[in-house]
């Protein structure tokens, strides 16, 4: 990568890595081989002589390499199949797009569908066989899946933007001023509820809303101030301050597969991804 780009700086680009991280790469080969394999100086990176002749080698190992993986996922049943997935509303807008993404370019054969509900709407389709894959908080209470943390949001509060300063770091009882319009979802609710009637304070509900864009849309009006997820708050408009609650609160996300159930390999690679295991360690 380095010799097609002529620099380590735009091969640290293509290849999603820092320059320096690249350098210590190139470095280590060096010294392992004991030459030198790149020229280095105002004009960029150029292989020498030796370096040249490594590079035809280095071109048939990764051709090599290529077949090997193409024979893997023949092997594996990666050539075609479907993973169907269901997903809450704030996971399949921030999270799973740019994962569906990467998982198609690699399996371009198999094909990916996506389906949004609610938390308990997701576990309905999975019992029902209606999806492979569903992406839930966790924990979840039935021992009918099997499931694994693949991500964690952090619940953030939402204040209006009022022209007075406000400070970075709130406390229950300056909190406990504003009038809150709530998630009207149980389990977001409850947790928000929970965390702050451990440190002996209640919110002042002005409203409950079943749908979090129209809450974040109702606090930069000066409706009311909102605790949400971080991922349900997105995009967060003009006219409202984020601001952290006065302790941590994260809600985590999991993939859910029904427990004992044979699944296709499509879908066990796409568990490697959501994961960062297996194929996508």
């Amino acid at each position: 990568m380095i010799a097609e780009c002529g620099s380590f700086s735009t091969a640290a680009l293509k290849l999603d890595m820092s320059q320096s991280a690249v350098s210590r790469a190139i470095a280590a080969l060096e010294e392992e081989l004991g030459v030198s394999l790149l020229t280095r100086g105002r004009f960029g990176a150029h292989p020498t002589l030796v370096g040249e002749r490594v590079l035809h080698h280095v071109d048939v190992i990764l051709e090599a390499r290529d077949h090997i993986d193409r024979e893997i996922n023949l092997a594996k049943g990666l050539q075609g199949g479907r993973v169907r997935i269901a997903s809450f509303r704030s996971a399949a807008t921030h999270l799973l797009p740019p994962k569906i993404a990467e998982f198609c370019q690699r399996f371009p054969a198999i094909e990916v569908s996506l389906t949004e509900a609610d938390p308990t709407g997701v576990e309905q389709a999975l019992r029902e066989g209606r999806v492979d894959i569903g992406l839930v908080p966790l924990p979840r209470s039935s021992e009918d899946f099997e499931t694994w943390e693949i991500a964690r949001d952090e619940f953030v509060v939402l204040l209006p933007a009022t022209g007075q300063p406000i400070a970075n770091r709130l406390t229950w009882t300056e909190l406990s001023t504003y009038s809150f319009i709530l998630y009207n979802y149980a389990e977001c609710t409850s947790a928000v509820r929970n965390h702050w009637a451990k440190w002996g304070q209640s919110p002042k509900v002005a409203y409950e809303v079943k749908e979090d864009s129209t809450i974040v849309s109702m606090v930069a009006q000066g409706l009311g101030a909102a605790i949400l997820p971080r991922f349900a708050a997105l995009p967060i408009p003009e006219g409202i301050v984020v601001r952290p609650l006065p302790v941590p609160l994260e809600r985590v996300i999991g993939a859910a597969v029904v427990a004992n159930t044979l699944h296709p390999p499509a879908v066990f690679a796409f568990l490697d991804l959501l994961r960062g295991t297996g194929l996508f360690a």
